[in-house]
Formats: structure tokens, C-alpha cells, sequence
């Protein structure tokens, strides 16, 4: 018995795990060998291709596609018609199926709508990736980047608030009032 959710016109194909209280809404294609956590959300048009992991809690909106060599870890948000790549050089006739690679999105992270990610670079932990941006390398946890190439224009908390870091490099989050240091280009919560 699945505990589980999928609507009707979900294709899930065999040898997939899916965690309870997941949701998978129309016209979504569940790929072979791929594994999808507790209580995820997936919109309508999404295709999780094999071999993809999601956390927990992962949510994605509807028209993304999440290729093979993507993995993302726990209450990770995949904004609408966000982009994965999984070839750097990708051609039409030529077979690069062994070339794929690894794209990380750490726990926490959001990437925006119209978003896209070239493969091969992670995004750190509750990263925020704006809309439209296009990733063209690694991103730092906590870090913002907008734009095209995606260039980091400050620092975001876990609630998803822009950090203002003081003269002693601290800032509080507005909203949950948790602090953070900033040192060395390096972001970390300040646990109490």
C-alpha cells in the first residue's frame, strides 16, 4: 500500500521510492531508480529523471525538470520553471550519457523562478538563487545571486530574509532573530 499521493495522470515508473506524505500533482513523469523523500511536493509537469534524489520536504513547482546527477538535501525549493543541466557540452549526435554530472543543492536552499543550473556546480546550504539567474559555478552557503552569469550581491538567513551584517560582521535575522557572523567570506549561524 502506497503511502503516498499521486494524481491520475502521474506516470510513476517501477523501482522508484517514494516517502510518505509526498504529493505528486498532474501530468508528472517519475523516472526509474530515482528516489523521492517524505513529504515532498511536486507540481504540475515536473519529471524526475533516474537516479535523482530529493530530500525531505523538497518542494518543486510546476515545469521543472530534474535530471540525472541532481541531488537535493532536505527543504530544498525549486522555484517554477526552474533549469538543471546534467551535460556541460550537450549535442544532439553525440551520445554523452556517461559525461553526466553532479549537481549538489544543499539543505535549506531555494532556486527561483526561470532559474537555471549548470552542471557540476553546487549551491551551498539555504542558499537563495534569484529569479532568472543562471549559475555558472559554486555558491556559497547563505549566499544571494542574481543575474546572468549569477553574481552574489549579499547574504540571506534560513527564514529567507537578507542579512545586514553590522561593524562587528552580526546580523539578525528579522524574522526568527537568530544570528549570524560573517568571517573570512564565510556565513555561519551563530547557535545559542
Amino acid at each position: 500500500m502506497k503511502d503516498y499521493f499521486a494524481h491520475e495522470t502521474a506516470v510513476i515508473d517501477e523501482g522508484v521510492q517514494i516517502g510518505a506524505g509526498t504529493k505528486i500533482w498532474h501530468f508528472c513523469h517519475i523516472m526509474t531508480g530515482c528516489t523521492i523523500g517524505e513529504n515532498c511536493n511536486l507540481g504540475q509537469n515536473v519529471v524526475v529523471s533516474p537516479e535523482v534524489v530529493l530530500g525531505n520536504n523538497v518542494k518543486v513547482q510546476n515545469n521543472v525538470s530534474i535530471y540525472t546527477g541532481v541531488i537535493c538535501e532536505d527543504d530544498v525549493f525549486l522555484g517554477p520553471s526552474m533549469v538543471f543541466t546534467n551535460v556541460i557540452n550537450p549535442r544532439s549526435a553525440v551520445r554523452r550519457r556517461d559525461e553526466y554530472m553532479a549537481t549538489v543543492v544543499g539543505r535549506g536552499a531555494t532556486i527561483g523562478a526561470n532559474a537555471t543550473v549548470v552542471c557540476g556546480n553546487s549551491i551551498g546550504k539555504f542558499a537563495f538563487i534569484g529569479a532568472g539567474a543562471v549559475v555558472t559555478r559554486e555558491v556559497k552557503p547563505y549566499a544571494l545571486v542574481v543575474g546572468n552569469p549569477a553574481r552574489q550581491v549579499g547574504w540571506m538567513s534560513e527564514y529567507g530574509h537578507r542579512l545586514n551584517f553590522d561593524e562587528e560582521n552580526i546580523a539578525t535575522c528579522p524574522e526568527s532573530h537568530e544570528r549570524y557572523r560573517l568571517g573570512d567570506g564565510v556565513v555561519t549561524k551563530i547557535e545559542t
